[in-house]
């Protein structure tokens, strides 16, 4: 099978994953629904006289502040693309994992890897591309003329090209994690915690400076605008490290993958 025809159908199967539009809901409705808490926070403020109560009064800014949330839903994709081949079927259709099939159509395994990564990189991009023009339009829209842009449209084109960039990282790490454990369960635990709730890494930046290092710390300032974190690598360096993250796992999956019993 040619690599464009794998792709095709690897992305076939994605889209009727009932998972896969569960994170994309994640990621477009929740950081719409963000938006619009923010919004109307900041519209209220503006109106009140006191814009001093919001950390920022940008359309822009207050949109942005929940971009941070679709990476739950690139993790999701990532993971649900792989673990989904070792997911049993009902016993009325033999009980069987989709992976045997898979691999029956295409024996070369390091091809199967490459296009569920291309297939996770074209989710991610296409939903980054759909949720931060809405969730800035909803920003523009509930708060009007009350509050001036101060954000350069060449500033915000440069930010949501480093979110969707940082978004697709985070999907092929967490990709290459769920071939590396063979489950979904893991992985989704592990980097939604860290990614939503409490960073682990973040914490880790309190014991030892080694912890910007680690790829969400590194990547963070794909962002722009996010210095709540004092010290770590700049933008440019730290979207460097953290595809060398990315890269590094997803050859030690294909290694692994390789290697091991379907």
């Amino acid at each position: 099978m040619r690599p464009f025809n794998t792709v095709a159908a690897e992305l076939r199967k994605a889209t009727t994953l009932p998972a896969v539009w569960a994170g994309i809901a994640v990621a477009l409705f929740g950081s719409a629904a963000i938006t619009l808490i923010n919004a109307f926070s900041t519209r209220a403020a503006l109106d009140a006289g006191h814009p001093e109560a919001r950390a920022f009064t940008s359309p822009f800014e207050t949109a942005f502040a929940a971009m941070p949330l679709g990476t739950v839903g690139a993790v999701v994709i990532g993971v649900v693309i792989f673990s989904s081949e070792y997911t049993a079927h009902s016993v009325e259709v033999g009980g069987g994992r989709q992976i045997t099939a898979t691999l029956a159509a295409i024996p070369h395994r390091h091809t199967v890897l490459a296009a569920k990564a291309t297939v996770t990189i074209l989710l991610v991009v296409i939903l980054a591309a759909i949720t931060m023009p809405v969730t800035v339009g909803i920003a523009r829209l509930v708060i009007g003329s009350a509050g001036a842009e101060t954000v350069p449209l060449d500033d915000a084109v440069e930010r949501c090209l480093g979110g969707a960039v940082y978004w697709a990282l985070t999907g092929l790490i967490a990709l290459a994690i769920t071939v590396l454990t063979r489950s979904g369960i893991i992985p989704l635990i592990v980097l939604i915690v860290n990614n939503s709730l409490v960073s682990v890494s973040l914490l880790l930046t309190n014991l030892t400076p080694l912890a910007h290092w680690l790829p969400d710390m590194a990547g963070r300032r794909l962002f722009g605008g996010l210095h709540t974190v004092e010290g770590g690598l700049d933008a440019l360096p730290g979207a460097l490290v953290m595809t060398g993250w990315a890269i590094l796992l997803l050859t030690i999956a294909a290694v692994v993958l390789r290697r091991r019993d379907a």
